[in-house]
């Protein structure tokens, strides 16, 4: 079952890169509090996600938390070295969390998986983008196969009062 509006955010483990290495945080409890905009990729330096969908996250990172919102998270079903290595390249600093579903636990709790075999990349998040308060989904922004309208940083700027 897809998660839709008024679900809480499901129990699974994501894990950020911290100055002390890999730590793991339940998805839930990153999103029990304020406001979070999670938006997911199919894969970290694929072409769309590093040219568009992230860079958009970072450009209009100061717009989005000016309209109340505490923390966005950017999540694959990559490694966390992935994540960190993306992230570094992509200049996110601390605009962005980098979230790595290694094993895609979260993004099956989420109901949001693809298979993308016929691509090489095996199990993956499908684009999305997701808004919560205080672990509860406001609002979810699913892509189309091979779109990305929704889910950008500028649609989801325009969905926030």
């Amino acid at each position: 079952m897809t998660i839709s509006k008024g679900d809480r955010v499901p129990h699974a483990q994501l894990t950020l890169m911290t100055e002390q290495g890999p730590s793991p945080v339940d998805a839930a409890e990153l999103m029990a509090n304020g406001t979070t905009v999670l938006f997911a990729v199919p894969g970290a330096f694929t072409p769309t996600c590093s040219a568009q969908h992230l860079p958009g996250f970072v450009e209009h990172a100061d717009e989005i938390t000016a309209r109340g919102v505490d923390r966005i998270v950017c999540m694959a079903v990559n490694d966390v070295f992935v994540m960190d290595a993306w992230g570094k390249s992509a200049s996110v600093g601390d605009k962005v969390l980098m979230a790595a579903d290694g094993n895609a636990d979260f993004t099956q709790a989420l109901g949001l998986e693809m298979d993308g075999r016929a691509f090489g990349m095996g199990r993956r998040a499908q684009r999305f983008a997701m808004i919560v308060r205080d672990g509860e989904v406001v609002d979810v922004l699913v892509e189309s196969p091979g779109e990305f309208q929704v889910s950008s940083a500028e649609h989801v700027l325009s969905t926030l009062s």
